[in-house]
């Protein structure tokens, strides 16, 4: 179940000025907080998304990179064992093996 974020519109009680409720997320918000009843608002909360910060990282999940290098000519900056490390337009060679990157 998701966690949500509320704040106390007036005065904070034991549970602070911003607690989380973990709601279902066809629950109604809340609008007043479960403890002391006093007026609540949902806020917005960040999201912890952790993202690739490298080719190898990208490589090692199974994404495939390629970087523009010249007219028709792209570099695997991913490139696995056994494949090319250029993507040439008009040669199908050069194409990823795209099967050893998909997995069920």
């Amino acid at each position: 179940m998701p966690v949500y974020e509320y704040e106390h519109i007036g005065k904070p009680c034991r549970r602070g000025q911003v607690f989380e409720v973990r709601q279902s997320i066809h629950d109604k918000l809340l609008t007043h907080c479960p403890d002391c009843k006093k007026p609540v608002k949902k806020l917005i909360s960040r999201v912890g998304i952790s993202t690739p910060k490298t080719n190898r990282e990208l490589r090692d999940l199974g994404f495939t990179k390629l970087v523009k290098r010249d007219e028709g000519v792209y570099e695997n900056v991913t490139a696995r064992d056994g494949e090319s490390p250029v993507m040439i337009r008009g040669k199908p060679e050069t194409i990823p093996n795209l099967k050893k990157t998909i997995r069920d």
